[in-house]
């Protein structure tokens, strides 16, 4: 890592989840996307609001195939 620091601060950040499911011989692409714009509070950390867009956004495409799974049935 280079000793060059860092002279901005992130705006915003996203998140995108995608899941390709084939059932017999129909196939099925999920995809979810979210953007948040960062707010200027003291105390924000960065790494668990990545952490927290991303279960949040993993969840949605998690239902979205289990809906599909269950509606092929």
């Amino acid at each position: 890592m280079s000793n060059y620091e860092r002279h901005t601060i992130p705006t915003e950040i996203s998140a995108t989840s995608r899941c390709a499911l084939k059932i017999k011989d129909t196939y099925y692409t999920v995809e979810a996307s979210e953007s948040r714009r960062v707010i200027e509070a003291e105390g924000i950390d960065l790494d668990k609001e990545y952490e927290l867009l991303f279960d949040e956004i993993n969840s949605v495409v998690d239902k979205q195939c289990s809906d599909i799974i269950k509606g092929t049935k």
